[in-house]
């Protein structure tokens, strides 16, 4: 990846944390008057729903995208984990545990992310970038622990709420793998999965359908926090791996923390701006990461949308009119060469 792309990559990224920081306290408007599955199934319909139809006018055809059949395989564990398994396990959790408990325990979706992606899933990861992270996610505890006014209701809802973080963690690895096939699709196939789930289980237990007063302002809140985040969110994992789109993702708890205070006049602390100061830190030792060394690609094949830069050199068995971007199979010969790169869709070789 070249250098000058990392701007557009990490603003991907950023912009991902901010739409689903954004959510919290938005969404929080609206408890009580809707059951919290309720609450759940409607967030992640209308990510679905908004995502399908964005798709549906720019591709005008609601067929899923051409996979492989083992990228399939990851897609269905990445919904599986992620659009079914996480969002009940976090319910469970919710259920027997105090909200600012919670919200402590689910920065450790990033440090699990980080860990799977460099332990099972070989990411690269230097010094500098586990500084960063360990920076990003203790602004994201400390922001989180300075409002837990409880401790632990029991080990039963923090272990499900745990566990929800381990499913998410594992999703966005598996979605790594397919992050460079249609990102409307893979969001918003975990929408429709995610909120007829959460909706089932509210109706189940015996929650009432909202009217639409309330309905309408839960779904854009999904379409935006969760659809659109996700997006994002799989544009960012294609140029810079798991564990640094998760490191800058957790900064999502202190945006959602500044547009509390910015908009709901609540009370910024000094915890507040000390998590700062840390996320901070951690996001410039980022920004300023320069990972350059000989490296050799293996042959492979794939689709994705490309314009043909230094990755990109082969021919095409159609007719092709020289426009760019553009995308179809195409196949990758052995090359071995030195510049600055990241963990992306190109990226994935071992280090010694």
């Amino acid at each position: 990846m070249n250098r000058t792309t990392v701007p557009r990559d990490v603003f991907a990224a950023l912009a991902a944390a901010a739409l689903f920081g954004a959510s919290t306290p938005f969404a929080k408007l609206l408890v009580g008057s809707v059951s919290p599955f309720l609450l759940a199934g409607l967030l992640y319909l209308g990510s679905g729903i908004g995502l399908g139809l964005i798709r549906t006018v720019h591709l005008r055809s609601l067929r899923p995208p051409t996979m492989p059949l083992h990228e399939w395989v990851w897609w269905l564990g990445a919904l599986l984990f992620g659009g079914v398994l996480g969002p009940l396990l976090l319910m469970l959790g919710l259920a027997r545990t105090s909200a600012s408990t919670a919200s402590m325990l689910l920065n450790l979706e990033a440090v699990l992310t980080a860990v799977l992606a460099w332990v099972v899933f070989q990411e690269n990861a230097d010094r500098r970038i586990v500084a960063g992270m360990l920076l990003i996610v203790a602004g994201g505890l400390l922001l989180s622990w300075s409002s837990a006014a409880d401790g632990l209701d029991s080990w039963l809802g923090p272990a499900a709420i745990a566990g929800a973080c381990l499913c998410w963690a594992i999703d966005n690895n598996l979605t790594r793998k397919v992050s460079a096939n249609d990102a409307l699709f893979i969001a918003g196939s975990k929408g429709w999965v995610a909120g007829f789930i959460n909706l089932s289980l509210g109706l189940v237990l015996g929650a009432r359908l909202p009217s639409f007063a309330h309905a309408a302002p839960a779904m854009l809140i999904g379409f935006l926090g969760y659809g659109v985040s996700l997006v994002l969110f799989v544009l960012a994992l294609r140029d810079l791996g798991s564990a640094r789109t998760g490191a800058y993702f957790s900064t999502a708890p202190f945006i959602g923390a500044a547009i509390a205070i910015a908009l709901f006049g609540e009370h910024a602390t000094v915890a507040f701006w000390i998590a700062t100061a840390l996320m901070g830190a951690g996001v410039w030792l980022h920004l300023t990461e320069r990972h350059e060394h000989e490296h050799t690609h293996e042959p492979m094949r794939h689709t994705h949308r490309h314009v043909h830069d230094e990755h990109h050199q082969h021919e095409h068995d159609f007719d092709w009119d020289g426009s760019e971007p553009h995308t179809h199979p195409h196949w990758h010969s052995a090359v071995t060469h030195t510049h600055p790169h990241f963990p992306d869709i190109h990226h994935r070789h071992r280090h010694r």
